[in-house]
């Protein structure tokens, strides 16, 4: 019952996934194709952690936490983008 439950929920995530990917695609501004980019991120997280309770392993935690911190990453850099145009100031010195 547990796994059907699991399994359930992966499908899910799946259908949560395309969804985003089509906002991705077809978004009607920057920031809402940010948003569903960081989406994908949450919800790829998610999945990963789903499948190491099927799997029964503790082998994918160190992947779950570089989808975090990769998605963090990529939202902060797509925000300063969006905000200022440039994702890394370089201050010249004359």
């Amino acid at each position: 019952m547990f796994d059907l439950f699991l399994s359930v929920c992966l499908f899910f995530l799946v259908i949560s996934i395309l969804t985003a990917l089509y906002r991705v695609w077809k978004g009607p501004s920057l920031p809402d194709r940010v948003m569903a980019l960081d989406n994908i991120g949450v919800n790829l997280l998610a999945g990963v952690a789903i499948l190491s309770i099927v799997m029964r392993t503790h082998a994918f935690l160190d992947i779950i936490l570089l989808i975090g911190i990769l998605s963090f990453v990529g939202t902060i850099g797509f925000a300063r983008f969006i905000e200022r145009g440039v994702v890394i100031e370089r201050k010249r010195v004359h």
